[in-house]
């Protein structure tokens, strides 16, 4: 099956759609055939996409802008969209963010942020969205992780271990949706040319070589041709993703924590 025939006439929700990899798998779904909606918490860059969407592919662009992180918000994102009268075929949970430095010198705060967004939210709108796709005997979940989700990151402690959460949880998921028609990937972005860096610090660049994100966006739809339930983009982390789980755990963290140190 062609991708064009894999999401034409379909409704994709992504969210972390204002920007970065959200936005480009916004774009690729939609240049196949997808419906969307857009979610994010910046309305007026949800909207800009929604506007150049609909005037380069024809396409139908909802957007409903939420704050992931907040109380309720996966509820609330749902009744907003069964209230607009559609259905999700394909759920794209890529909101997330990271914030550097280590833990005793950290805003709490702004640590424990990251939890709600970053695991909670993936939970909530899978768990919403997936029996729907499981009477249909059709869909696609794609939650977005992290190559931090390979090995502990000294520096990056707090989003390198939501980021596991979400590769076991969707890996876990894959195998329970195995033969019901629903089509299950956690993707494993490395350091990709997107905000992320704008909101985690840069002091979060370790210099390694950033892909692009239409580099990640071709690594995500291949996979979903493939049938595996997890994929790691670039041949460069895919190695390195290799080599930490066959390391022992102390090494890797010791390792990880001299590979993500800021250089310069």
């Amino acid at each position: 099956m062609s991708e064009s025939q894999t999401y034409a006439g379909r409704t994709a929700l992504v969210t972390g759609a204002s920007s970065g990899i959200g936005a480009g798998l916004a774009r690729a779904l939609a240049e196949r055939g997808a419906d969307l909606v857009l979610v994010a918490r910046r309305a007026d860059a949800l909207e800009e996409l929604a506007t150049q969407v609909r005037a380069a592919h024809g396409r139908r662009v909802d957007v409903v802008p939420a704050d992931l992180g907040a109380p309720g918000a996966g509820r609330d994102l749902h009744e907003r969209v069964l209230a607009l009268g559609l259905h999700v075929d394909v759920l794209v949970n890529n909101a997330g963010f990271g914030v550097a430095g280590p833990v005793a010198g950290a805003d709490a705060d702004a640590l424990v942020a990251q939890v709600p967004v970053n695991c909670s939210a993936v939970v909530d709108l899978t768990t919403r969205f997936l029996p729907a796709m499981v009477a249909r005997r059709s869909g696609v979940v794609v939650n977005v992780a992290s190559v931090a989700a390979l090995q502990p990151v000294p520096g990056l402690a707090v989003y390198a271990a939501t980021k596991a959460f979400v590769l076991s949880f969707t890996e876990a998921l894959w195998a329970e949706q195995r033969g019901t028609g629903v089509r299950v990937l956690a993707v494993c972005p490395g350091p990709t040319d997107t905000p992320f860096f704008e909101v985690a610090g840069e002091e979060s660049d370790s210099g390694l070589p950033r892909r692009t994100v239409d580099d990640v966006v071709a690594t995500t739809l291949r996979a979903l041709e493939s049938g595996g339930p997890s994929v790691v983009d670039g041949p460069l982390f895919t190695a390195l993703g290799v080599v930490a789980r066959l390391m022992p755990r102390g090494v890797v963290a010791r390792v990880s924590g001299m590979v993500a140190r800021p250089k310069g």
